[in-house]
């Protein structure tokens, strides 16, 4: 994949990612609005009900004293008419003139004000009547006056209680106007009110209230409550007959964010699931994608490597075989000698290098057998120091053992053990511009041996001692060639450290060197 389409892929995934948890965000946001505009409507519509039931309460003790006066039939201490009709009409052929008259009274009564405490005695509650009188008079055919008394009388009385009980409700607010709204109502009735209509209406959640004159709070509130302009709803309560008030009723919720949450939170969770398994999805993509161009960087890295490997001892063999088929060297047996050994070493370094290649690919399939024995890690480290003092040497350098350990017994492989000590010295050497200095230490750590190999070579970054045990991986110096390998030799030597229970690190500082350390479990 080219570097501009990856770059591309990784824009477009991102761009779509981006959008989509803006998409959720967007939507829970707005149904969150939502949830809060229908709390607020629902909340309102229960102060309306209170209001309402506030003002019920309140009137129903003035319709028993209303209904007590009616019902008892007291006598008005006053009386008014406050409309009166008279109508009268002459029917020729029976000679009677007909005279009706229409009255509409109100009758007030003065009662005790025993329901409610109002501080007087007594209220003032009106009775609206409505009379009506038919009179049917015979007038004298010879002078055409009218009887003094009548041949017929119809009379009706009603009680209008429609219109006396709103001029009835009336008074009442006149009466209650100017007074103290603790003595209308009290805060149980109130909290009771509120508590009943919030049930009713769903709404379950912690409230704090108040009724307030204008804007002063009175007696009538809950402790806790504080006037939030943002989260406030207050309706007015105890109107007037000009359906105006200077009261108002206000109820806040401490536990109203909380609360429209809980309403909307399996959507909540649901959502960061899903939009974590996206991230999460997304996130493993991208990494398999740098992760697959890394790789194939590497692989291409390694077949450079292998190809310039096997290039020159294939170069050699040849070189020598053409040179055995020469007729003047043919009969030099010292000559053929030579060559013969000089096919068989490259043959040899080809056959190792493909044994490399096949044991790491072993180790990752878990198909290489490795049976363990005890051994003594010193003879494992003296064995593998004699594999390179000859190259040592001829570089003028040195390999020292300072072997402290008191307890070297392990259980390994020796075979593989060796191998792993040999990679660590081979590379050591190989990375050490100047003569090879190399160091070999062993120390007892507990229950532990530790094996600790430096250099004074050309050391590493802490970015190269990050990947240093990776499969493949090697570091790029500007030329892939000035240092022979092709990346395997540390990742076999992490897979069998580990197969031993074993662990290894690295210790390094760009051109001072490095320390490798092995740390293995002792046996007794």
């Amino acid at each position: 994949m080219g570097k501009k389409l990856f770059i591309l892929l990784v824009v477009l995934m991102s761009l779509s990612l981006i959008g989509i948890i803006f998409v959720q965000s967007f939507f829970i946001n707005n149904t969150y609005r939502n949830e809060e505009k229908q709390f607020t409507s629902d909340v309102k519509r229960s102060l309306f009900a209170v209001s309402k039931a506030i003002e019920d309460k309140e009137l129903l003790s003035y319709n028993r004293l209303y209904k007590e006066a009616i019902e008892n039939g007291r006598t008005p201490d006053t009386s008014e008419i406050k409309q009166l009709l008279i109508f009268e009409s002459f029917n020729e052929e029976t000679n009677q003139s007909v005279q009706f008259r229409n009255a509409i009274s109100e009758e007030s009564f003065k009662v005790p004000s025993l329901f409610i405490d109002i501080g007087t005695d007594s209220i003032n509650i009106s009775r609206i009547s409505n009379f009506s009188e038919t009179k049917i008079f015979d007038r004298n055919a010879i002078d055409g006056k009218l009887s003094l008394d009548p041949v017929q009388t119809f009379s009706d009385y009603s009680t209008m209680d429609d219109v006396g009980r709103r001029i009835f409700k009336e008074n009442y607010k006149k009466v209650y106007s100017n007074y103290p709204v603790y003595k209308r109502i009290t805060n149980e009735e109130v909290s009771e009110l509120l508590e009943s209509q919030f049930s009713i209406s769903g709404i379950q959640t912690e409230f704090e209230y108040a009724i307030y004159d204008k804007d002063l709070s009175t007696k009538i509130r809950s402790d806790n409550f504080e006037k939030n302009v943002k989260t406030t709803i207050g309706i007015p309560v105890f109107k007037d007959n000009q359906n105006k008030s200077k009261y108002a009723l206000y109820v806040d919720f401490p536990e109203r964010r909380e609360y429209l949450l809980s309403t909307i939170l399996g959507m909540i969770v649901l959502s960061i699931v899903f939009t974590s398994i996206i991230i999460l999805a997304y996130s493993s993509a991208i990494y398999q994608l740098i992760k697959q161009r890394q790789i194939s960087q590497i692989k291409t890295d390694f077949i450079n490597n292998m190809t310039h490997e096997f290039k020159t001892p294939i170069a050699t063999i040849n070189l020598a075989l053409d040179s055995i088929k020469n007729p003047k060297i043919i009969g030099d047996q010292e000559k053929v000698m030579r060559y013969l050994r000089m096919i068989k070493d490259e043959n040899k370094r080809m056959h190792a290098q493909v044994e490399n290649v096949l044991r790491i690919s072993k180790l990752e399939k878990n198909e290489l057998n490795i049976s363990k024995e005890r051994v003594r890690l010193h003879d494992l480290v003296e064995d593998a120091v004699t594999h390179v003092e000859l190259i040592v040497e001829d570089r003028k350098g040195y390999v020292k053992t300072h072997l402290d350990a008191d307890k070297s017994s392990v259980l390994a492989n020796e075979t593989h053990f060796t191998n792993v000590i040999v990679n660590i010295l081979d590379n050591a050497i190989k990375y050490s511009d100047d003569a090879p200095k190399i160091d070999v230490y062993t120390e007892n750590v507990g229950t532990n041996v530790l094996l600790k190999i430096s250099d004074q070579g050309n050391g590493m970054s802490k970015q190269v001692q990050k990947r240093v045990f990776e499969k493949f991986y090697r570091e790029h110096t500007g030329n892939v060639h000035n240092v022979k390998g092709h990346g395997l030799g540390l990742a076999y030597v992490k897979r069998i450290v580990e197969d031993h229970q074993g662990h290894i690190s690295v210790e390094s500082e760009k051109g001072k060197g490095s320390t490798f350390i092995i740390k293995l479990p002792l046996i007794s």
